[in-house]
């Protein structure tokens, strides 16, 4: 097994500089890796402020982090030359929340994707090269006559969101992270992002980090998912179990607030049935003063991972019995993706808000 990513133990604090002594740990002790043998869908998923964004800096190498490594192929990304800095761009793509601060206004949509074309010598020819960008279109679900040649403007959001994923797939990457693609979009149009995503890691072997706070779109997509709260991992492993069955009180509150199309269902607000604890900064678990079932265990020191299936991790005292999980080996709770079945179409499936959307067989346990 070739790892080819892999966040080693990361912190992230901004701030505590010589005017502004204020610090903010982004995140904290966090650890995941992704191999070339297993392609896989992750999801992570949390509220505002959680981490999800600088999460996916650290991993593009964006942002350095504060503490631990983030490792290309088992090479540091501080320290990698810059043939290595090459094909690390080739391997590790992004798609922005925003496809339209990704295009400069003068140019037409034809730049974003001839620039890559270009500098990594995707082609030998125009020729060759405006057949490829046709063909990337064409499995994004755009029809080239009617996309080349326009100003972004003319597109619509759910066009340039489409060509982003197209300027990705141009490089046939092993890795894509999807920083909320789907957030600015319509829900006619989620669908069929979500479909090109699915596609991409079913058909090409591409594995995807999904950063969204939508847990409808996360259950529907990926084989895994972790939870952040305020930098740290409330609960991850096997998407099915996490969604269904929460076992993180936090979980269980982000799952509670998703509305449902029913009548008889009241709007309950969240609150806390516990003790009145105050704000905890530092030691003990983040989401104490949140927490239904805060103990004064809680407040001394944060949980650590404890491994309750085969397939989760929770890092919460209510679950101390089970075996503790280092954080570095989160990934081992992981279910093991399973193969996605017939080709999905590039119109993708239907989606069917609210609540959660179709998504493929569940896994086996």
């Amino acid at each position: 097994m070739t790892t080819l990513v892999e966040a080693r133990r990361v912190s992230k604090i901004f701030g505590g500089g010589l005017f502004d002594r204020t610090s903010t740990l982004a995140l904290d002790d966090f650890s995941l890796a992704f191999d070339t043998d297993r392609p896989s869908i992750t999801a992570v998923v949390g509220e505002s402020g959680s981490g999800k964004t600088t999460l996916g800096r650290l991993l593009l190498g964006l942002t350095a982090p504060t503490r631990g490594q983030v490792l290309y192929q088992g090479r540091d990304l501080r320290t990698m030359p810059r043939a290595d800095w090459r094909a690390f761009r080739r391997d590790v793509q992004v798609i922005f929340q925003d496809p339209y601060e990704v295009y400069n206004p003068f140019y037409r949509v034809d730049h974003v994707l001839r620039t890559p074309v270009s500098k990594f010598h995707l082609a030998a020819s125009r020729a060759g090269a405006r057949t490829l960008i046709e063909d990337v279109l064409r499995a994004v679900g755009l029809r080239p006559e009617e996309t080349l040649g326009r100003f972004p403007h003319q597109l619509s959001g759910g066009q340039r969101q489409r060509v982003m994923v197209a300027r990705a797939l141009l490089m046939k990457p092993r890795l894509i992270l999807a920083d909320e693609p789907v957030s600015m979009v319509d829900a006619s149009l989620r669908a069929t992002i979500l479909a090109s995503l699915r596609r991409m890691n079913a058909e090409l072997g591409i594995s995807i980090v999904y950063i969204t706070h939508d847990l409808a779109t996360a259950y529907q997509i990926s084989d895994n998912i972790v939870v952040l709260y305020r930098g740290s991992v409330a609960e991850a492993g096997d998407v099915e179990l996490v969604v269904k069955q929460p076992r993180h009180p936090y979980t269980q509150l982000l799952l509670s607030s998703i509305p449902l199309a029913s009548t008889e269902r009241a709007w309950i607000a969240e609150s806390a049935t516990g003790p009145a604890v105050q704000d905890v900064d530092g030691a003990g678990c983040k989401f104490a003063a949140r927490c239904p079932s805060v103990v004064a265990r809680c407040l001394e020191a944060a949980p650590p991972l404890f491994q309750t299936d085969r397939h989760r991790a929770v890092s919460c005292y209510l679950y101390r019995d089970a075996p503790a999980l280092p954080s570095e080996a989160m990934v081992s709770a992981f279910a093991k993706p399973q193969a996605h079945g017939a080709p999905i179409p590039a119109d993708g499936p239907s989606c069917r808000p609210p609540g959660l959307p179709r998504r493929r067989a569940p896994h086996s346990l």
